[in-house]
């Protein structure tokens, strides 16, 4: 979590979908620069996560502008199922320096390693929705310690 002070009016919205069809990641890189242009101009930051056929995606910024965001990808062809996990109004971006933050996930055929996320399974279960909330917490602090560490090397 970021020092700044409180964003007045910040919004954040975790969803879920099925992708129509297969991604690669250069139809993700493709994806996420037309996504930043339009992101950055809104005000809205956030994460992409893309494994086996499903997103994950993390929005925040003005309200208006994540759910009008999010009405256009609930129309989008692209997706399928869409489905908010999780939504609210915190007080400091989680992904305030990224318009859209991504991780390229191709699979390796080697064992996962301890610990390895290699399914959204658990954001899905309508029985448990404190677990679907940690989950999307769990996620978003992954991806940022992961970017740190990487920017360190």
């Amino acid at each position: 979590m970021t020092d700044a002070a409180p964003e007045a009016g910040l919004y954040s919205l975790v969803y879920a979908s099925n992708a129509a069809s297969t991604f690669g990641d250069a139809d993700l890189a493709e994806l996420l620069s037309q996504c930043r242009v339009l992101n950055e101009s809104k005000g809205i930051s956030g994460l992409l996560l893309y494994r086996s056929g499903r997103f994950v995606q993390f929005l925040e910024g003005p309200e208006a502008e994540v759910r009008a965001l999010y009405a256009k990808i609930e129309r989008d062809p692209r997706h399928t199922s869409p489905r908010i996990l999780n939504e609210g109004h915190p007080s400091h971006r989680q992904f305030g320096d990224w318009t859209m933050a991504y991780q390229p996930t191709s699979l390796s055929d080697a064992p996962p390693p301890p610990g390895f996320r290699s399914t959204f399974d658990d954001l899905d279960d309508a029985d448990d929705p404190d677990g679907v909330v940690r989950a999307t917490r769990e996620l978003s602090m992954l991806f940022r310690v992961r970017s740190r560490a990487s920017e360190a090397r």
